[in-house]
C-alpha cells in the first residue's frame, strides 16, 4: 500500500511539473553549468601553484587569478539565472496547486465542511503547500545542482589520480549510512509535524472566527482555554525539537565521516606527493576537489530528509485532490431552462453517508461514535417516499417537528446533496441532468442564520449578482425594507459588516439577506427558518419585506411559527420523514390532525377558532424585478 501510495504521489508531482517542461529543461541545462563550473577553480589552483608559484613565474599567476575572477563573475550570472527559473517553476506549481485544491474544496458538498475542521482545510492549502514550494525551489534545486556536481567533482578526480578516485569511492558510501537509518524517523516526524500545525491552526480559527470568539466568552473559561491551546502548542513544539535535533543529528554525522574521510585522503595524497607520484598543486587541487565532493554528500543526506518532508506535504495536497464530490454535474448536463419555475419531490428518499473518496480520511474524527452530518446521523434515513408538488409561481410551506427533514428538502432541492431514492424536478427537468450553476441561478435561499463575510456591504448584496450597481443596492434594500438602516451606517454601502455580519442584528441581517436574494432575482425561493431567532417587531417587518420576494415566484417555506405560513396556497406536515399531511390553513385545522395539535400548541383555541395570526406570508400576483 505504502509503495503504491509513493507511485501515486510521484506521478502526481510529475503532472504538476509538465507545464513547466520547458523551463525545467533551461533550468537542469544552468545547474549543470554551474555544478560544472565548480571543478574550473580547483584546476586554475593547481597550474597557479606547479606552473605559477614554483616556476616563480608571476605573469602566468596573474594571467590564471584573472581567469578565476572571470569565472566567478560567469557563476555568479549563471547562478542568478538558475535562481530566477527555479523561483518561477515553484511559484507557478505553488499557484497551481492551490487553485485545484481550492477549487476542489469548493466542488465538496456542505456535509464535508461539517466535518473537517476548517483550519485544518486552510493549512492544507497554506503550510503544506509552501512546504511544497520550497521542495521546488530549494530541494530540487539543490538536489540537482549537488548531484552535477558530485559527478563532476568524482570524474575530475578520477582524471587527476585514480588511487585517490578509488580511495574517495570506498569512503563516500559511508556517508550514506546516516541518512539512511533515519530516514524512517524524519518521514514520521514530519508528518506528526503537519498534523499537529493543523490541529493547533484549526484550535485558533475556531476561536478566532465572530461565533466562536462569542461562545468562548459565553461558555469558555480563559484558563481552560489557554491550557487547551498550550497542550496543542507543546505537542507541535516537542514534535518541531524531535525533528531539528533528528536532522541536526543526521548532518553531524555525515559531516563527521566526511571529515575523517578528507583526512585519510590527506594522508595517501600527502604519502603520494612526497614519493613523487603526483606535483604538490595537483595535491591541493584534490584536497579542494575532496572538499567539493563530501560537501554535496554532506548536502544529499540532508536534501534526503527535505525530500522525505515535501513528498509528505505534496502527499497531503493530492489527498485534497483525490476527493471525490458526492454531488457533481452529469457529463451531458444542460442548462436549466429560463422558465422552469415549478418544483417536484417524487418518491423522495435519503440518508447521509459518506462514501469512500469522499472525505479526508486523515482528517476525520477518531472518535468511536458515529459521526454527525447535516441534521442527521450517518446512514439514519431522514426522507422516506416523500411526494410532493409546487405548481409555478405557488407557495407551499412546510412545517412539522424537529428532525422531521424540512430542511433535507431544500438542501435536495439547491443539489447540495442528492437524494437516496427517488427525484428532485425543476420545471419538470431531474436536477441531475442539469448543470448547477444554472440551478443557483433559479434559486434564492434566506436561512434563518444567515450569513455575511468580511467585507463590505456591498460586496456581501451583490455576491450573487456581481453587475449590480449601487442604483439596483439601494431599489433591493428599499423593497427588503432595509435601506433606512443602510443610511445610518457609518460608510452606507461600503461599510464593513464584520465577520459573519455581527456589525448587524439579527432582524437586519435577516432583511439583507432578502434584498441580496432580491438582487438576485431567483424564480424560486426558499425560506428556510427565515424569521427564528426574532422579536415580534423584527418579525413584523420581516414578513412586511417577504411580500415583495414572494410575489410571482415559487416558494418552499420552512417553518416552526405557523401564524408566518397562513397565507401560503398549501401547508405540508412532515413527520419522521414522511408527508403526514397537507392542505390550506383551513382545511388542516378542520381535520384535527397533526397541524390542528400543533396549532393548538402554539395559539391555543382562541387561535383555533379562527382569530387571525398577527403576521403571515402573503402572496401577490405582480413579481418584482430589481433590474431595471
Amino acid at each position: 500500500m505504502a509503495g503504491r501510495q509513493g507511485a501515486r504521489t510521484w506521478h502526481g508531482i510529475a503532472q504538476c511539473a509538465r507545464p513547466y517542461r520547458g523551463r525545467i529543461a533551461a533550468f537542469f541545462v544552468l545547474v549543470v553549468v554551474e555544478s560544472g563550473l565548480v571543478v574550473l577553480p580547483a584546476l586554475f589552483t593547481q597550474r597557479i601553484v606547479d606552473e605559477g608559484v614554483l616556476r616563480h613565474d608571476r605573469g602566468h599567476v596573474v594571467a590564471l587569478v584573472l581567469l578565476i575572477a572571470l569565472l566567478a563573475v560567469v557563476t555568479v550570472a549563471v547562478t542568478l539565472a538558475e535562481r530566477r527559473l527555479s523561483i518561477g517553476i515553484g511559484e507557478g506549481i505553488t499557484l497551481d496547486l492551490r487553485r485545484q485544491a481550492f477549487a476542489q474544496m469548493t466542488r465538496m458538498p456542505v456535509s464535508f465542511f461539517t466535518r473537517i475542521p476548517t483550519g485544518s482545510l486552510v493549512a492544507r492549502l497554506d503550510t503544506d503547500v509552501l512546504a511544497a514550494q520550497r521542495a521546488v525551489t530549494t530541494t530540487a534545486s539543490s538536489l540537482l545542482s549537488n548531484l552535477v556536481t558530485l559527478v563532476a567533482v568524482a570524474v575530475t578526480i578520477l582524471f587527476l589520480s585514480w588511487q585517490v578516485a578509488l580511495l574517495a569511492a570506498v569512503l563516500v558510501p559511508l556517508c550514506l549510512i546516516p541518512a539512511r537509518l533515519l530516514s524512517g524517523r524524519l518521514r514520521h516526524l514530519n508528518q506528526c509535524q503537519r498534523d499537529d500545525n493543523a490541529a493547533l491552526t484549526a484550535f485558533v480559527t475556531e476561536r478566532f472566527s465572530g461565533q466562536g470568539a462569542q461562545l468562548a466568552k459565553l461558555y469558555g473559561d480563559d484558563e481552560r482555554e489557554q491550557r487547551s491551546f498550550g497542550t496543542k502548542g507543546d505537542r507541535l513544539r516537542d514534535t518541531g525539537v524531535k525533528l531539528t535535533m533528528t536532522g541536526t543529528l543526521l548532518g553531524l554525522l555525515v559531516s563527521w565521516l566526511a571529515t575523517m574521510a578528507t583526512a585519510t585522503v590527506y594522508l595517501v595524497g600527502g604519502f603520494l606527493a612526497i614519493g613523487g607520484s603526483i606535483s604538490v598543486g595537483m595535491l591541493i587541487a584534490m584536497v579542494t576537489l575532496l572538499a567539493r565532493l563530501y560537501g554535496p554528500i554532506t548536502s544529499l543526506a540532508q536534501a534526503r530528509a527535505d525530500v522525505t518532508a515535501a513528498v509528505v506535504s505534496f502527499e497531503r495536497i493530492f489527498e485534497v485532490l483525490d476527493l471525490e464530490p458526492q454531488v457533481k454535474d452529469a457529463p451531458d448536463a444542460r442548462d436549466l431552462p429560463a422558465d422552469a419555475s415549478s418544483v417536484d419531490f417524487e418518491n423522495l428518499s435519503f440518508r447521509y453517508s459518506t462514501p469512500a473518496g469522499a472525505t479526508l480520511a486523515s482528517l476525520e474524527p477518531k472518535s468511536t461514535g458515529a459521526p454527525m452530518s447535516g441534521h442527521g446521523a450517518a446512514g439514519r434515513a431522514i426522507l422516506r417516499g416523500v411526494d410532493l408538488h409546487i405548481p409555478a409561481g405557488q407557495t407551499v410551506a412546510v412545517v412539522g417537528p424537529s428532525g422531521a427533514g424540512k430542511s433535507t428538502l431544500t438542501k435536495l432541492l439547491c443539489r447540495l446533496d442528492d437524494p437516496t431514492d427517488g427525484t428532485v424536478k425543476v420545471g419538470g427537468h431531474d436536477l441531475r441532468t442539469v448543470t448547477r450553476s444554472s440551478l443557483r441561478n433559479a434559486i434564492g435561499v434566506v436561512s434563518q442564520d444567515s450569513h455575511f463575510f468580511h467585507d463590505t456591504l456591498r460586496s456581501n448584496l451583490t455576491y450573487g449578482r456581481p453587475g449590480a450597481t449601487d442604483d439596483d443596492c439601494e431599489r433591493a434594500c428599499r423593497e427588503a425594507l432595509v435601506w433606512d438602516t443602510v443610511e445610518l451606517l457609518p460608510d452606507g454601502l461600503d461599510t464593513l459588516v464584520g465577520d459573519g455580519g455581527h456589525h448587524l442584528s439579527g432582524g437586519e441581517r435577516q432583511r439583507l439577506a432578502i434584498a441580496r436574494l432580491l438582487l438576485k432575482d431567483p424564480r424560486i425561493v426558499i425560506l428556510d427558518e427565515a424569521t427564528a431567532h426574532l422579536d415580534s417587531e423584527s418579525e413584523a417587518r420581516l414578513q412586511q419585506a417577504l411580500t415583495h420576494v414572494m410575489r410571482g415566484r415559487t416558494a418552499l417555506v420552512i417553518a416552526h411559527r405557523l401564524s408566518t405560513i397562513r397565507g401560503a396556497d398549501r401547508i405540508v406536515v412532515l413527520e419522521n420523514g414522511t408527508v403526514a399531511e397537507s392542505g390550506t390553513h383551513e382545511e388542516l385545522l378542520a381535520s384535527t390532525g397533526p397541524y390542528a395539535a400543533l396549532h393548538r400548541a402554539q395559539f391555543g383555541m382562541t387561535e383555533a377558532a379562527g382569530a387571525a395570526p398577527t403576521a403571515t406570508i402573503a402572496t401577490a400576483p405582480p413579481r418584482c424585478h430589481c433590474r431595471r
